[in-house]
C-alpha cells in the first residue's frame, strides 16, 4: 500500500516538476487564454454586451477558465503516450506498481498543473478588469477540481484509443477544439439548431463550462441568461460522465498495458 501511495505521489510530482521546467509550455499556457479573454472577450464585449444583456468579458473569462482546466488535464493525461514511448518513462511502465497508480498519479499531477494555470487566468482577468468578487473565486475552487477530474477522465478515455504520439497530435485537437464553440466558451449556446444542440449536449466540456458559470453567477441577475442547467443537474451529468470515462478508460488502459 505504501509503495502504491509513494508511486502516485512520485508520478504527480514528476508531472508538476516537468511543467515548472518547461518554459515553452508555461508561455503557451498563459498566452492562449490571454488572447482568448483579451482579444475575443474585449471585442465581443464592445459589440454584443448591450444586445445580450450581460457582460461578455466576464462571460468569456469564466468560459476560458473552465476550458483551460479541462483541456490542460486532458492533454496531460494523453501525454502518457509520449511517456510510454520515451526511454526514461519505460521504467515506470515495467516497474512493479499498479497501472491504476499510474493513472491516479497522472490525473493528480496534471490537475495540479491545470490549477496553477487557473490561478494565472484569474490574475490576468484582474488585469483586464473582469468584474468578480473573491467570494466567487473561492466558490469555484471546488468546481475547478471537479472540472480537472472530468478532463482527466476524458483524456484517459481518448488515450486508450490512440496507439502513438502521431495519432494523438492528429486526433486530440479534432476532439477538443470543436468543443470550444459547442460548449459555449466564447458564445451563448442557449438557442442552437437541433444538430448543433445535440452535439453541444454530448460535449463533456459543455457541462464543465456550465457548472463553472452556475457557481460563478449564482445569485446574480445574469444567471438565467448565461447558465443552461442548475448546479445539481450539471453535477449529476458530470458525475455520470466521470464514472463512465474512468471505468471504461481505466479498464481499457490496464488491459492494453498488460497486453504489451
Amino acid at each position: 500500500m505504501d509503495r502504491e501511495i509513494n508511486a502516485v505521489a512520485a508520478i504527480a510530482f514528476r508531472d508538476f516538476s516537468k511543467f515548472t521546467h518547461d518554459r515553452v509550455r508555461i508561455l503557451a499556457t498563459f498566452i492562449f487564454p490571454a488572447l482568448f479573454i483579451g482579444i475575443l472577450g474585449t471585442s465581443l464585449q464592445s459589440n454584443l454586451s448591450g444586445r445580450v444583456g450581460f457582460d461578455f468579458l466576464t462571460f468569456t473569462f469564466t468560459g476560458v477558465l473552465a476550458q483551460t482546466l479541462f483541456q490542460s488535464t486532458a492533454s496531460g493525461i494523453i501525454s502518457l503516450i509520449e511517456d510510454r514511448e520515451s526511454d526514461f518513462s519505460q521504467e515506470m511502465f515495467v516497474s512493479p506498481i499498479s497501472r491504476y497508480s499510474i493513472i491516479i498519479g497522472k490525473i493528480i499531477g496534471e490537475s495540479l498543473v491545470a490549477l496553477v494555470q487557473g490561478v494565472g487566468i484569474v490574475a490576468f482577468g484582474l488585469i483586464l478588469g473582469v468584474s468578480f468578487e473573491w467570494g466567487q473565486i473561492l466558490a469555484v475552487l471546488p468546481v475547478a477540481i471537479v472540472i480537472c477530474l472530468l478532463g482527466g477522465a476524458f483524456g484517459l478515455l481518448v488515450l486508450t484509443n490512440l496507439s502513438n504520439q502521431r495519432s494523438a497530435n492528429q486526433i486530440f485537437p479534432f476532439l477538443i477544439f470543436p468543443q470550444f464553440f459547442l460548449a459555449g466558451v466564447f458564445n451563448p449556446i442557449k438557442n442552437l439548431p437541433f444538430f448543433l444542440w445535440a452535439l453541444s449536449r454530448l460535449s463533456p466540456m459543455t457541462y464543465a463550462v456550465d457548472l463553472m458559470r452556475s457557481v460563478f453567477y449564482s445569485g446574480q441577475p445574469e444567471y438565467p441568461k448565461v447558465v443552461l442547467y442548475n448546479i445539481p443537474i450539471d453535477l449529476l451529468i458530470i458525475g455520470c460522465m466521470l464514472l463512465l470515462f474512468i471505468t471504461l478508460g481505466t479498464f481499457l488502459f490496464v488491459r492494453n498495458e498488460r497486453n504489451r
